[in-house]
């Protein structure tokens, strides 16, 4: 059998393109039911999973309720389907709730679970506590995705995603604007602003690098305005395609359907992508000509994360290319 052109091509960024591009947070009993039948229904009209469900015990869990509320996401974890793809935000881990969440969690459902986020991450030992605690509860492959939200945090996003068990690193804009105690306006939490504040735009760019120099995936922050479709749409694209994000936040269910769209590649550049893979590959891999152009295994890596991204995305792919994604099919 020859090897898939994700083991030839991708090497240390494979990674980058290993999960759904959408993140979907919810905490409220009610949504996180209806979160994870959404999901379920998109990934039988799009033949693959399109987006996590992280069930939040940060945001989620009110004060004095934090057991009861780390049973409820226990409980929905285990019920969840086979193939649903099931997140949990857990407490920082400096608050008193964290090892508490963790170890019901975890210990219980962390074969369910695809990762656990961990907020307000300031450090790489930060990372390594919230590492051991998984280890301790039985759950030793379980990846971890970290949300920083300071300037300190940023300073150190190299270190922080560094780490072996980190897959993912998301900035936490409200925080982080507030960290500055009024130096950036309010506008840089909108989202205008948060495009255009220098020091805003400078910590998005140094997450998106940090992650693509260690092949992790970087997670744009949550729009707030979820009813402003238009603009909702205008962030993500610009996440995608001017700040090199390849996954966003979610709080509504309405923005995930935008966000897919944003991130999704255009129809002429799957087919193109598809017809320049398919020759590479019956070439070995060697180098090809396409419509005048001259491509190697440096232009074979860019097309094959289109490809990838697309099937993130639950775009329909070619059948030349589709034997690479066997679980994908064209959208109902």
């Amino acid at each position: 059998m020859k090897p898939h052109p994700r083991d030839i091509l991708l090497g240390a960024q494979a990674g980058a393109f290993s999960l759904p591009v959408c993140d979907h947070y919810s905490g409220v009993e009610a949504r996180m039911k209806k979160s994870l039948q959404l999901q379920a229904e998109m990934t039988a009209e799009f033949g693959t999973c399109v987006f996590d469900v992280t069930l939040d015990c940060e945001d989620g869990a009110p004060v004095g309720g934090e057991a009861d509320h780390a049973a409820l996401v226990t409980q929905l974890a285990l019920d969840a389907p086979r193939q649903a793809r099931v997140a949990v935000r857990v407490h920082p881990v400096d608050h008193v709730h964290f090892q508490a969440d963790v170890a019901r969690i975890v210990g219980t459902a962390g074969h369910r679970l695809c990762h656990v986020m961990v907020p307000k991450v300031e450090s790489v030992a930060d990372v390594q506590r919230a590492a051991d605690a998984l280890d301790a509860a039985g759950a030793r492959t379980l990846p971890l995705q970290v949300l920083i939200e300071s300037p300190a945090a940023v300073h150190r996003a190299f270190d922080i995603v560094a780490h072996p068990r980190v897959q993912s690193l998301s900035f936490g804009l409200m925080d982080f604007v507030s960290a500055h105690g009024g130096a950036i306006p309010a506008e840089g939490m909108g989202v205008a602003g948060q495009f255009a504040h220098p020091l805003v735009l400078r910590a998005k760019l140094e997450i998106a690098a940090a992650c693509h120099a260690h092949g992790k995936v970087p997670s744009h922050n949550v729009v707030t305005e979820f009813k402003d479709t238009a603009a909702l749409s205008h962030a993500a694209r610009l996440a995608a395609d001017t700040l090199g994000y390849t996954r966003m936040w979610s709080i509504h269910p309405e923005q995930i359907r935008p966000i897919l769209a944003a991130f999704a590649p255009s129809e002429p550049a799957i087919h193109n992508a598809a017809e320049i893979i398919e020759r590479a590959a019956a070439a070995d891999w060697a180098p090809v000509s396409f419509e005048g152009r001259l491509h190697d295994r440096a232009s074979y890596r860019f097309y094959w994360q289109l490809l990838e991204r697309a099937h993130q995305t639950g775009r329909a792919l070619p059948a030349a290319v589709g034997r690479w994604f066997p679980e994908s099919s064209p959208p109902r």
